[in-house]
């Protein structure tokens, strides 16, 4: 008898600690970035280093009505900030529209710049956390403290990047898109300061809008880009013709970056964009089809999942951090399974990739390539013919 207990028990007491290991890696993964931000903060001429100091820079340049794409101006700008000497110009790669995000920051000084920036970036990532939790999930669950060790959301808020407000945007559409449309689409505006990753999903999106004649999100999204294309244009007439100069002679499409469409390009064919937009092509094709087939009991809570996922593998350029966006996606998956097994599966993926990135492993590097694919495999496995839980409105 006692030998049949201790064959019970004795998985259960595996089971826990592997959990339990599980939760330490996380919370360490996430004290160590944490560290990592102040450490960027408080050290000397350290905040120079960070991404932020391209939109600071461009932002001054546009409150003074001058190229908010000049590299030569920026360059002093940054320098000015602690961006190391003998490094090129960071240039921020975002059309004229999104300028207004970081208006802001050219009222400041480049510390106090900073820290704006890091508070508002922790502040949408905190609230989309939230909304997602609020619409997925039910409130006795945890899950959703995953997402708040996400590598790809902590290396982004580390980094000083635009990915959070990415998340915001699209946490905000999937929250509002049925009781408040217009403000859906102003929502979306977040999504178009990067739209190479919302393909698969901007096309279903679009015929749905179509097939459902829901054109006040288009109307809310219009209105959005009007305003911040405007506040742009009345600040520096030129900006949108100095954007096209940035853009062709920067070539960031050039940047061997770790995604499928770069590497389709470099194994195909080096000097032609059009292979590495490729997977981008099939992508939108499958996507149509998906759509196409649901399309009379389409659910965006349970459809954006999947189309994200897809959206971001064959995006024709992407960074690691840029897959901050796949969260709402990764829940949902967590949620339906409801298996510990794979939620601690993804926790040990996301912590081995953010002890890579604390370890120094440039952003550059193939070791990227996987993650992609490998959310997405995640996110099959952990559905496979699972009931999808209902979605408050």
């Amino acid at each position: 008898m006692t030998d049949v207990v201790d064959s019970q028990t004795w998985p259960l007491k595996l089971r826990a600690v592997f959990e339990f290991l599980v939760i330490a890696v996380c919370i360490c993964s996430f004290a160590f970035t944490a560290m990592g931000v102040f450490a960027s903060m408080f050290g000397n001429g350290a905040a120079g280093t960070r991404d932020y100091v391209e939109y600071w820079a461009a932002s001054r340049q546009l409150l003074h009505h001058a190229d908010p794409y000049d590299a030569v101006a920026i360059l002093r700008l940054e320098h000015s900030a602690g961006y190391p000497a003998g490094l090129p110009a960071q240039l921020m790669p975002n059309p004229p529209s999104a300028l207004l995000l970081v208006l802001p920051l050219g009222l400041m000084s480049p510390t106090a710049a900073e820290w704006f920036w890091i508070l508002l970036s922790l502040a949408s990532f905190v609230v989309s956390v939230q909304m997602l939790r609020a619409l997925l999930g039910p409130k006795e669950s945890s899950l959703h403290l995953v997402a708040y060790a996400f590598a790809p959301a902590l290396s982004c808020l580390l980094a000083g990047q635009v990915g959070l407000f990415l998340l915001l945007g699209l946490v905000l559409f999937l929250r509002w898109h049925r009781s408040r449309p217009m403000l859906a689409g102003a929502a979306l505006w977040f999504c178009l300061l990067k739209p190479h990753l919302f393909l698969a999903f901007g096309l279903v999106l679009l015929i749905w809008i179509v097939v459902t004649r829901n054109y006040r999100i288009v109307a809310g999204a219009a209105i959005a880009l009007a305003v911040s294309g405007a506040v742009a244009t009345a600040l520096d007439p030129s900006v949108w013709s100095q954007y096209r100069q940035m853009m062709g002679t920067a070539r960031v499409d050039r940047t061997p970056l770790p995604c499928l469409g770069v590497y389709l390009r470099q194994l195909v064919y080096p000097h032609t964009f059009w292979v590495q937009c490729l997977p981008a092509a099939v992508g939108c094709v499958w996507a149509v089809a998906y759509y196409w087939r649901r399309r009379r009991a389409w659910n965006w809570m349970e459809g954006a999942s999947i189309l994200m996922l897809v959206s971001v593998l064959v995006a024709p350029y992407s960074w690691f951090m840029d897959q901050t966006v796949l969260i709402p996606a990764l829940l949902a998956g967590g949620y339906v399974s409801g298996s510990r097994t794979m939620i601690a599966i993804l926790a040990l993926m996301s912590a081995g990739l953010e002890i890579a990135a604390m370890r120094g492993v440039a952003l550059y590097s193939p070791l990227y390539l996987w993650s992609a694919p490998a959310w997405l495999v995640w996110f099959l496995i952990a559905t496979w013919k699972k009931p999808r839980p209902a979605i408050s409105s």
